[in-house]
């Protein structure tokens, strides 16, 4: 828009339309909800995750105690029952700590990514800001300061 933008003849000011810089900061304004959006999904998504491995872990759990059960009709299918199913909910836990750790850290990479994405398009909405900011000023020093003509009381 600056490139495309009127000179005006003293300076290095230029003449913007008002609608299209206002059309582009509304542009903006929708832009960064939707990155925080975007960043409350990857939150839930994180969420589901652990959600499914705490369900899953369930599952197994519950499948190694039905086991156990099962094999303690006999005395010597007792004793090899409850290794087998002390060893089973071991391994279950086992599992369960690993996929809780995944998706632990999964969540975590996705939340800094959002995070670094979401800063990232809040300095360059910044920066853009910035630079409309002094070409406003520019205009406004330029439109008052006027050779020629003397200065407003």
């Amino acid at each position: 828009m600056v490139g495309e933008a009127r000179r005006l003849p003293l300076g290095g000011s230029v003449v913007m339309d008002r609608r299209r810089l206002l059309d582009l900061v509304d542009q903006m304004r929708v832009a960064v909800p939707a990155e925080v959006r975007e960043a409350s999904s990857i939150v839930e998504q994180s969420q589901e995750i652990l959600a499914r491995a705490q369900q899953e872990a369930e599952h197994v759990l519950s499948d190694a105690q039905t086991q156990v059960e099962e094999r303690l009709e006999d005395d010597q299918i007792v004793k090899a029952a409850e290794e087998r199913g002390r060893e089973l909910i071991r391994q279950a836990e086992e599992q369960v700590q690993a996929r809780l750790s995944q998706a632990e850290a999964a969540a975590n990479q996705q939340m800094d990514e959002a995070d670094r994405y979401a800063l990232e398009m809040l300095k360059k909405l910044e920066a853009q800001l910035a630079t409309f900011m002094t070409t406003v000023q520019a205009g406004i020093e330029a439109l008052e300061t006027k050779p020629g003509e003397p200065e407003p009381p």
